[in-house]
């Protein structure tokens, strides 16, 4: 009958075994969302300041012209808006 000794290299060659296929399935991994372009969170683009808003509103005929100048004065720091 031959020694097979006390079972440790089965475990270890076992473990070993896991040990590879892991770290082979792993470097796989990696590599594909390294290497493919795997898309990353934008910021998304900044909205419009309010000189613009308030300009939009203007050209949809939402607020008059007196109204416009006045916010528009106010927004820009000029100080107290136009009375007209």
């Amino acid at each position: 009958m031959m020694y097979w000794g006390n079972g440790w290299g089965y475990l270890m060659m076992g473990l070993g075994m896991i040990v590879f296929w892991g770290l082979l399935i792993a470097g796989i991994v990696v590599l594909v969302r390294f290497f493919g372009g795997a898309s990353r969170p934008s910021t998304p683009p900044p909205g419009p300041n309010p000189q613009q808003l308030l300009a939009e509103r203007f050209a949809r005929g939402e607020i008059d012209e007196r109204e416009y100048r006045d916010r528009l004065a106010m927004l820009q720091g000029i100080g107290q808006p136009i009375n007209r």
